[in-house]
């Protein structure tokens, strides 16, 4: 069949992003074929498309690594899905196009009451946040939580999982506009980090012990927020939105300095504070699907809110959304609508 995709020759600017039409092969035995419906964006997509992240494939490639759609195809070897079934899933690039093929087991229903665009926009962020608080953070009852960047996808999905644990929970932003978003969602104190936050966050905490910070921000907010964690508290890199460019392309000048001069840890005061500093990266996860899927299960099984679309594009505006996404100036998860 003859599919449109939004596909790069190679990575390194916004600009090498065409929609294109192409031919897609015949799905594989252990292979569905979707009819996608709505695609989820990701910082990771535009750091791939900018040539800044290490999974980027070489040479030409479709960025978008999430997805719903319907089942319009199966191989000889699925037998959980069925013809017509609405899904949601993952993939390891490829998702900015009209149809895909993928392997089932990246593959899971959409909840009966869920849109195609809150399906797209559950998947990744949910991960992200239930593998950094639940697998990382070994987060306990009452604890005290604070995330960056805490109005984006990820942000409001630790919010809400961090809930079921009784924990209290701080949320920082980079202006005022948000801050009311955050204390409807339950945020139990929000931070603007434009000034004096060191102060602003000892002022949140009182007589509270920091116990896990899901970092993204980098610089001297990494340094302040790792130097108040308590003992046994652990910081949880997710990601790195000090580097992304709101141009086309990099500024590789900027990338360098801000590489050179990030805040260093040294590994000794680790254990004479008795801390921790973890990162991780939620593709190096593709090579176990079972776990992703016990982890969504449990997420669904948490019965937090459906996800939350803050912005749906149609897919002919799939560039303008892009360069939306990149200011910074979105609140919950951007979609496009194929």
């Amino acid at each position: 069949m003859i599919r449109k995709a939004y596909r790069m020759k190679n990575a390194g600017s916004l600009s090498n992003l065409k929609l294109i039409e192409e031919e897609l092969y015949e799905p594989a035995d252990n292979e569905v074929r979707i009819e996608v419906k709505a695609i989820g964006f990701n910082f990771a997509d535009l750091f791939a498309i900018q040539g800044l992240y290490s999974a980027t494939p070489k040479g030409s490639f479709i960025p978008g690594l999430e997805y719903s759609g319907v089942i319009i195809q199966t191989g000889k070897d699925v037998s959980d899905f069925r013809l017509h079934d609405k899904v949601m899933g993952v993939i390891k690039f490829g998702a900015y196009t009209s149809h895909l093929n993928i392997d089932h087991r990246y593959v899971q229903k959409l909840p009966a009451s869920w849109t195609f665009e809150e399906g797209a926009a559950f998947t990744v962020q949910s991960l992200t946040a239930y593998y950094a608080l639940v697998e990382l953070g070994d987060i306990k009852d009452n604890y005290t939580v604070l995330v960056h960047s805490a109005a984006g996808g990820v942000g409001i999905y630790a919010n809400r999982i961090a809930k079921k644990f009784n924990a209290y929970t701080i949320g920082t932003v980079g202006n005022n506009s948000k801050v009311d978003f955050l204390k409807s969602e339950g945020y139990d104190d929000v931070i603007v980090r434009k000034n004096n936050f060191n102060e602003k966050l000892k002022k949140c905490l009182g007589e509270r012990k920091l116990n896990i910070v899901l970092e993204s921000i980098g610089g001297k907010i990494f340094k302040e927020s790792f130097d108040l964690l308590s003992h046994t508290g652990r910081i949880i890199i997710y990601g790195g939105a000090q580097f992304m460019s709101h141009s086309s392309r990099p500024n590789y000048l900027k990338i360098l300095f801000q590489y050179l001069t990030r805040p260093k840890v040294d590994p000794i005061s680790l254990s004479d504070t008795n801390r921790s500093m973890m990162g991780f990266n939620l593709i190096y996860l593709w090579d176990k699907p079972d776990v992703m899927k016990r982890m969504l299960t449990n997420i669904l099984n948490f019965n937090i809110k459906k996800p939350y679309v803050g912005s749906v594009f149609t897919f002919d505006n799939l560039p303008d959304a892009l360069k939306l996404f990149q200011s910074g100036k979105t609140i919950g998860k951007v979609v496009v609508k194929v």
